[in-house]
């Protein structure tokens, strides 16, 4: 009997697609998440474990955030890939998953103001593209596990940005060094490149604030130095224009991310080769289940800003934000999104796309193993269908 939620297309989350180069068996990606295991910021055994729990044959992974300079951290043990150390441990990680059969992106991330002087060089301040802190009622998670509030950052001088972008063209070419397919630049949730984006964030009064072309001057500028080191069809971008997650608000978010979207199709015909894709969170989407302000639109203005974003951009879309099996089946089937990035869901369920595929009762996560650092508790422990006799153990969500 037909899955309902392959009616339209007739395509499924478990159809083949073809993105860029590279030939997926499935739809369902492993969204990029923080887990805080790569102690003193080195890639190690248990992230190997982690990622190669989640590959599958022709599967597409993407790593959590991962620390372009010295100064990109506000988790505590994140890993990193700007020294030859990273590298060279990432490489275990990598071959780890291509020995699977899968693909793997690393997600090149810089959390600008969403940081701590704890976690940056010489206790200075963190960078952004403002002087104004993330509001008190959002909490950092510390290095001892309690919670701080942001601290006031820097603004970026104009003269600095270039050293930015810089910094994530090198991280990029590390990746590659280390054997990643790719790398995917976080421009989402708050973070450093956000904070240029958001009007709510960014109040420069030089080339790189006010109009959309200079908010997304530097985005523009980190794809371009990317592309031009290892080629746009090894590149993805991940924007969030509707989230307000870290007081990352817009005026307009929809215009927002058609203006960046416009420079993206635009790039990509000027360097004649598309991204290998585009990663939206769509607006339904936090770290808690909801817009923190308590905004939120009804499922049809949501729907239809995902719309127009798919007929806006020139390439393949990836999607993100509480999705379930059935709202997947059902973009992917709507000719709505093309692949489908899957967090919580992939963290307690290591083997969610056969799952998905037998309709699995699924395992519940447990958040307050999120960010520890037991590189097994909560990380490389839930257990696999097959291990269950196909009666998973439910976690309680915490």
């Amino acid at each position: 009997m037909a899955d309902p939620a392959s009616e339209g297309t007739g395509t499924t989350m478990f159809s083949p697609y073809k993105m860029s180069k590279f030939n997926l068996s499935h739809r369902v990606v492993l969204a990029p998440m923080t887990r805080c295991r790569a102690l003193n910021g080195i890639p190690n055994s248990a992230l190997a474990e982690y990622y190669a729990q989640r590959s599958t044959p022709g599967g597409f992974l993407i790593t959590e955030g991962t620390m372009i300079s010295p100064s990109a951290a506000g988790f505590p043990h994140v890993p990193g890939i700007f020294r030859e150390e990273h590298v060279e441990a990432w490489k275990k990680v990598v071959d780890a998953v291509h020995a699977k059969g899968a693909i793997i992106f690393c997600q090149l991330w810089h959390v600008g103001r969403a940081s701590h002087q704890v976690y940056q060089p010489g206790e200075c301040a963190p960078i952004s593209s403002t002087c104004n802190p993330i509001s008190k009622r959002w909490r950092i998670l510390m290095p001892d596990a309690t919670h701080a509030i942001y601290p006031k950052p820097r603004a970026l001088e104009t003269s600095e940005i270039l050293e930015v972008v810089e910094d994530y063209r090198r991280a990029a070419v590390n990746s590659i060094r280390a054997g990643f397919d790719g790398v995917e630049i976080h421009g989402a949730h708050g973070y450093l490149i956000d904070q240029f984006l958001k009007d709510g964030i960014n109040d420069r009064k030089d080339e790189y604030g006010g109009s959309y072309t200079n908010r997304c001057r530097f985005l523009m500028q980190v794809v371009q130095a990317i592309a031009g080191s290892i080629g746009a069809d090894r590149l993805g971008v991940r924007i969030s224009p509707a989230i307000d997650h870290l007081d990352a608000m817009d005026s307009d978010p929809l215009s927002l991310g058609l203006a960046v979207i416009e420079r993206l199709n635009i790039l990509q015909k000027n360097l004649g080769s598309k991204l290998t894709y585009l990663h939206v969170t769509q607006p339904r989407y936090t770290a808690y289940g909801q817009t923190e302000s308590g905004r939120h639109g009804s499922e049809e203005e949501e729907a239809q800003f995902m719309k127009t974003v798919r007929t806006a951009y020139q390439g393949t879309l990836v999607v993100s934000g509480g999705f379930t099996r059935e709202l997947g089946m059902q973009a992917v089937a709507q000719g709505d999104a093309d692949l489908v990035s899957y967090g919580r869901l992939f963290i307690a369920n290591p083997d969610l796309v056969s799952r998905f595929k037998v309709h699995a009762p699924l395992n519940r996560y447990i958040r307050k193993t999120f960010y520890t650092q037991d590189p097994v508790v909560g990380y490389t422990d839930y257990p696999f269908l097959s291990s269950t006799s196909g009666r998973p153990e439910s976690h309680s969500r915490l």
